[in-house]
């Protein structure tokens, strides 16, 4: 009997629905990231109702059946056409992304107690539930106010370097690619990483002393990184206008992973473990007494607890306001795309230092890239941008003008968690058991998997590593905040 087919751009067949139901992702947002239905051309326009049929025979629920947000541009678009436009004569604002309406997906039971509670469900919150299970405290709770891959762990470009400015990052960089590269084998679950290395370029002399200065810093550590000049750059990428930049920074072991797979890989072996991970459950108030968090109050229940970890991203601020904490952090949005796939012909992650811009190619043929916005005002925003388009068109275009003809599928925007140093937020602030792990700005997910490692040790007794004196919230009261500018996009 042959396969029937439920996405025909992305060969989703109905099984994987099926699959993907079993498994507890009942809501379409979910499914679609589990199975990468309506990611393709068509936007979901000939797969949703076969998709929702689907699982309304599987037995969801109305509000687990709201459409999800269909990306623009409405119809593909040739960067080339786009680069045409003037970026500053197009607002910031952008279009409103669609909401679902009615009623949210009814979490699972929650319950009356754990000795963790963890707010926030993307791959720091996740991969420290998983770290802490590891070790023995399996009383752990995760709670996600929306679906898993909903917030920033979801809406990343997927790179993952170690090419940074201080000891510390660099540390963390190359410990967090080992977890890379030997997560699939470990956790039994595809995640296409690929050390295609990233490529910096310096516009001027000013970043190529910048790049010089960071390649001690890599090379005492014990990395391969060397600097090019622009012709041993083209080398590297045969594409490049050599005249747009003066030097290069190559380090071949950095790479490019696809988000999604990691948090479903964390949440199922936490959840084997033992930790109950709880989605469509945000956080609405947290009970304090004689200086410590008691318990964590949501829409569905109260959780008794021993400490509790704010990893909500972008939110941590609104959940540190419930314990009476403020957080000198804030949002502000980034914005991707995905072009139609070409034939592989790109091999690391180049990033042009100066504009912001970034790219990369998937293993299936797909440009995936952002770059920054110095206008983009903070604020938790949602929306996306024809401004971006242009502005993201213009730069690649110039850089590698072989892609003008190339066209846009779909574009989206998630939320950086921008700290007054770019560094994060790690420790006790406020009551002695609220723990922060935030503030990560746009490089959480390359972090997060030797972050969670040290901070699982640090919460069960095996030493309290240094950044965990050196990154809290404090720092920047006291005047010890140390910048890190090595941040792109």
């Amino acid at each position: 009997m042959g396969k029937r087919i439920a996405c025909a751009c992305e060969d989703v067949t109905l099984d994987e629905v099926r699959r993907a139901f079993a498994l507890g992702l009942r809501d379409l947002e979910s499914v679609k990231r589990y199975t990468g239905f309506g990611t393709g051309p068509c936007q979901g326009k000939s797969c949703l109702a076969a998709v929702a049929a689907e699982l309304a025979r599987l037995g969801a629920t109305p509000a687990e059946m709201a459409p999800f947000t269909v990306r623009p541009p409405l119809h593909p678009v040739p960067l080339g056409a786009l680069a045409a436009l003037d970026p500053d004569a197009l607002p910031l604002d952008g279009t409103p992304p669609q909401r679902p309406h009615g009623a949210m997906p009814q979490a699972q039971p929650l319950p009356a107690r754990a000795d963790v509670v963890i707010v926030g469900g993307g791959i720091m919150g996740l991969g420290l539930a998983y770290e802490l299970c590891r070790r023995g405290r399996r009383d752990v709770v995760v709670l996600e106010r929306s679906y898993l891959n909903a917030g920033a762990s979801g809406r990343n470009g997927g790179g993952v370097r170690a090419q940074w400015s201080t000891p510390t990052m660099v540390r963390l960089g190359m410990r967090s690619l080992e977890i890379f590269s030997a997560f699939a084998a470990e956790m039994g679950v595809n995640v296409w990483f690929r050390r295609g290395g990233y490529l910096f370029l310096a516009p001027d002399g000013g970043h190529a002393r910048r790049l010089e200065q960071n390649l001690r810093v890599q090379r005492d550590l014990g990395m391969r990184t060397r600097l090019l000049t622009p012709a041993e750059a083209v080398e590297v990428v045969p594409q490049l206008d050599a005249k747009r930049f003066v030097a290069a920074s190559w380090n071949p072991d950095d790479g490019v992973v696809f988000p999604w797979p990691f948090l479903w890989g964390y949440a199922a072996r936490a959840e084997a473990l033992g930790a109950k991970v709880r989605t469509f459950c945000p956080v609405t108030g947290l009970e304090l007494a004689k200086g410590r968090v008691r318990a964590v109050e949501t829409p569905h229940g109260r959780v008794e607890c021993e400490a509790v970890v704010n990893a909500a991203g972008a939110w941590s601020g609104e959940v540190a306001r419930l314990a009476g904490v403020t957080l000198p952090s804030h949002p502000v949005r980034h914005e991707i795309l995905v072009t139609e796939p070409l034939k592989p012909w790109l091999g690391p992650l180049v990033s042009a230092l100066g504009s912001g811009l970034y790219f990369s190619q998937s293993q299936r043929g797909e440009i995936v890239g952002g770059i920054g916005d110095p206008g983009e005002p903070p604020g938790m925003n949602s929306r996306s941008t024809l401004r971006f388009l242009v502005r993201f068109a213009r730069a690649l275009t110039e850089l590698v003008p072989i892609t003008r003809p190339l066209r846009v599928m779909r574009q989206w925007a998630g939320a950086y968690d921008v700290t007054p140093d770019n560094g994060p937020i790690l420790g006790a602030a406020g009551a002695e058991n609220f723990l922060q792990l935030s503030g990560f700005v746009g490089h959480g997910f390359m972090m997060a998997p030797a972050v969670v490692e040290r901070m699982a040790d640090w919460m069960t007794g095996r030493g309290k590593d240094e950044i965990f004196e050196r990154f809290v919230a404090d720092r920047f009261s006291r005047g010890e905040a140390v910048r890190e500018d090595f941040i792109i996009g």
